[in-house]
Formats: structure tokens, sequence, C-alpha cells
């Protein structure tokens, strides 16, 4: 998912699982319908519908009772006390998974590489802090949390060795396209601009500080992290992140932002624009 566009602000439902309530096949007044409309003739209209009214009806009534609870449900949880703007079984949750995932994370693991035919453009999923007023020319990357601010151009960058991957963008909707990257190795530009640095934490944003992540520096220093300038082989498009953006397999495309302004090193849990609408900080994979 390319940052920038929400499902909504509730909770996610993975996909698939809002899908409209229909008769169970193994469920009795199935099975008699089979059976009946097997022993039944074709002109046999009126018996053939008021079994199908039958199986409706009590299908319906099913129906009716697991919506009921399911707001009931709901509008319980609206009811509980909110940790972070999100009933607390929610906030539960979301800690466990990112406890889980910090427990699992290997540094050394990485994401499924591709063949290079494979790849396609991916979906231009969001325009948080990638708006058209954007004037190239004027971009610099602002580095803070060191001894010394720095300030680098685009030409700063690529002179780092330059690494290419083939991986898949997932997006916490649901939907993936393999995609080719180019650009520098995250934990190259830290050696070169940051070096000695020791913090737990960085935090991206968009040069108008309306898209923002945070990254643990365990994962911001994964050997497939890129500060990406090239998709498919040709420079960004603005749309896509234009002149940089991070590409991090290792996590959803929501933490994949475009348009990189500043990157802040910091030991504190920096602000991620999602997590700040209930979703889950870490965003592992």
């Amino acid at each position: 998912m390319m940052p920038g566009v929400p499902p909504d602000d509730r909770p996610v439902i993975p996909p698939g699982e809002n899908l409209p309530l229909s008769p169970d096949p193994t469920e009795p007044e199935a099975t008699a319908l089979a059976q009946s409309s097997d022993a039944l003739s074709l002109s046999d209209d009126a018996s053939v519908a008021t079994a199908m009214r039958r199986m409706t009806r009590r299908s319906f009534i099913k129906a009716g009772v697991a919506v009921a609870a399911g707001a009931g449900g709901f509008y319980w949880l609206k009811s509980l006390p909110q940790v972070q703007d999100l009933a607390w079984p929610f906030r539960t949750a979301l800690e466990t998974n990112e406890r889980l995932a910090n427990a699992l994370f290997d540094p050394q693991k990485t994401a499924v590489t591709h063949q290079r035919d494979l790849a396609e453009t991916p979906r231009i999923n969001g325009e948080v802090g990638v708006g058209a007023d954007f004037d190239p020319a004027q971009w610099q990357l602002h580095v803070t949390g060191l001894a010394t601010a720095k300030a680098l151009s685009l030409t700063d960058i690529q002179a780092l060795p330059r690494h290419e991957m083939v991986t898949e963008l997932m997006c916490i909707e649901g939907w993936s396209t393999v995609v080719q990257w180019a650009g520098v190795r995250f934990a190259d530009f830290v050696a070169r601009f940051a070096s000695g640095i020791r913090t737990r934490y960085v935090h991206l944003t968009t040069p108008d500080d309306a898209y923002y992540v945070g990254l643990d520096m365990a994962s911001a220093m994964h050997p497939q992290t890129l500060l990406a300038f090239e998709m498919n082989g040709a420079p960004l498009s603005l749309d896509h992140g234009a002149p940089l953006r991070l590409v991090i397999p290792v996590k959803y495309g929501v933490k994949n932002i475009k348009r990189i302004g500043t990157i802040r090193f910091t030991d504190e849990r920096p602000a991620d624009y999602w997590a700040e609408k209930g979703y889950d900080w870490y965003a592992g994979l």
C-alpha cells in the first residue's frame, strides 16, 4: 500500500471476512432442500418455492442474530476505556503483535526476491505528503538527531553504492505487486552520513510533514531497506515518491514512505501516521 489513503479509521478487517452471510450447505435446511429438489419434478414450482422460503427464513433469522450480536459487541467495545484513541482490547492485541514481531525479527532473514520480468507498476495508493505543488529542483534531504544536522542533495545520496532488488510491495488492504527498485541501502546511508549513531529509532517525514513513519533501527538497518530513487528501471515519478522514497519489504506498504524530506534519529519512539489512527506501529510482515 502506498501511504496516504485509509480504508477508514476502524480496525482493519482482513479481506474476505466482511462478505455477506449465505446459507451453509452443510446445514440441515440446505440438505433438505437439495434432497427435496431431486425428488420434485420440474413442474412442481410451488413445492420448490416453499422449500426455498423455509430455508431463506431460517437463514435470515440466523443472519439477523449474528448481525445483532456483532453490533452489540461493537458498541460494547466502543464503550470501553480508550488507550491512544483505541479500545483497550484492540490496543492490547496490537501491542502483543508488536512484541511477537520484535521477538521473531531476524536481521539476516530477507524477503523473497523475484525475477525482473515479473515487475509491475504498483497502484498510486495515497497522496498525503505528495501533493502536486512540489518542486523537485528545490528538494533537499534533512538529516537531524546528529551532533550536526545535514542537508543532502540527491547527488550526495546517489554517490553511495547502488543496490537493486525485485521484491513484493504488500499493502495492508490485501493486495501486493512485485516491483524492481534501485537506490542505496539505508545501512550504507547511515555509515556515510550518521556514522556512530546509536539511537533506537528513526523518524521519516515528507517535506510538508503531512505523512510520517517511525521505524525501529533494527528494521531500518535491514539489508533490504532502501532509500530508492528508481522504480522498474526509471526515475521515480512524483506520484510514486520522487525524488526519494523508502522501500522496506519486511514491512507493510504503510511504512514505505514516499518523498522523504527529513530523517531524524531518536531514542524516543516516534509518531507514526497510521499508528495514530489505530493501526499497528510495527507493521511487520
